[in-house]
């Protein structure tokens, strides 16, 4: 059994399936990062992922463009959230128990789309989804050319998206209005930021990104839809923001600790390796709990983290 695990073959292959399978990850994680940071704790990320994944695939079936499918995604990403919005910034209503409630009403709401717009098959509808593409002279160097440069167009797009964020938050008046109202959003409001408009923006940003990630799983990863395509990335996702103590390159780094993981699981269970086939599934998730219990005592929360904001209180 060894000799087939600690072969070049098999490691540049789990190594290459890492990266891909941190992309639905990492790209939710990345757009919390901006909803945290305002002061905004979403759970229905699992929501809006799946949301994105129907109508993603919808979209790109109907269309025969798997852009307009991840166009799709985003858009309804970007809607499932603005209802998240109203509900903790203008109703003021619990976060948690909201974003719960946005995820269980995605998943059923998501199933009953899929089989308004498809039906009951015995076979289910499949797309032809992204192909991998290989980029000239840097996919052919040895080792790191198979696990870095031969991947789909959203796996690269979505790396992009971390000095892309980074930038955003750091060097933009965007980003200092979104840390203010998180940090102290009425001294914000006495500098003439508009809180809410800002705290909206950032639940919106977060929304597209999630939509963006669902979208991915069905039309550049399993191009299909099942019920259990999203599988519990939504919550690894607004895990990885807290792990990350809310920075976009450590979100990558924590996002391809829980790829590693889902590759690894996969290939041992490929291999035959005499372990219960449940104990692997959960291999994912214990690595992902045990990094957050390791990173959540230095995390540093913003000042009005989960707290709605009134001009009319003091």
């Amino acid at each position: 059994m060894l000799e087939n695990i600690f072969t070049a073959n098999f490691l540049i292959s789990l190594l290459a399936s890492t990266v891909r399978l941190a992309t639905p990850i990492m790209t939710p994680a990345l757009g919390q990062i901006y909803t945290q940071r305002a002061g905004i704790l979403n759970l229905g990320v699992e929501g809006t992922m799946i949301m994105g994944a129907v109508t993603g695939f919808a979209a790109a079936s109907f269309t025969g463009s798997l852009w307009l499918g991840l166009l799709g995604g985003m858009l309804t990403g970007m809607f499932w959230s603005l209802i998240m919005a109203w509900l903790a910034i203008t109703m003021r209503a619990n976060q948690v128990i909201a974003g719960l409630g946005m995820n269980i009403l995605g998943a059923g709401l998501a199933a009953y789309i899929y089989r308004v717009i498809f039906g009951v098959r015995s076979l289910p509808p499949r797309i032809t989804p992204f192909q991998g593409l290989s980029l000239p002279g840097l996919s052919d160097i040895p080792v790191l050319g198979p696990i870095l440069f031969q991947h789909n167009a959203l796996v690269y797009l979505s790396f992009l998206l971390v000095p892309l964020t980074w930038f955003i938050l750091e060097r933009t008046t965007l980003g200092l209005k979104i840390k203010a109202v998180g940090e102290h959003p009425r001294a914000a409001d006495a500098k003439g930021v508009n809180v809410l408009g800002i705290r909206y923006a950032a639940v919106l940003i977060g929304g597209l990104y999630a939509g963006a990630a669902g979208a991915f799983m069905t039309i550049a990863y399993l191009n299909s839809f099942t019920e259990a395509v999203i599988s519990g990335r939504g919550y690894i996702a607004v895990a990885v923001v807290i792990f990350a103590r809310f920075l976009p390159a450590r979100a990558m780094w924590g996002a391809l600790l829980f790829g590693f993981a889902s590759a690894l699981q996969m290939r041992l269970q490929a291999l035959g390796v005499d372990i219960a086939n449940q104990l692997l599934l959960m291999l994912p998730y214990i690595m992902t709990i045990i990094a957050l219990i390791i990173a959540s005592n230095k995390a540093e929360f913003p000042g009005a983290y989960t707290i709605p904001y009134s001009r009319m209180e003091r």
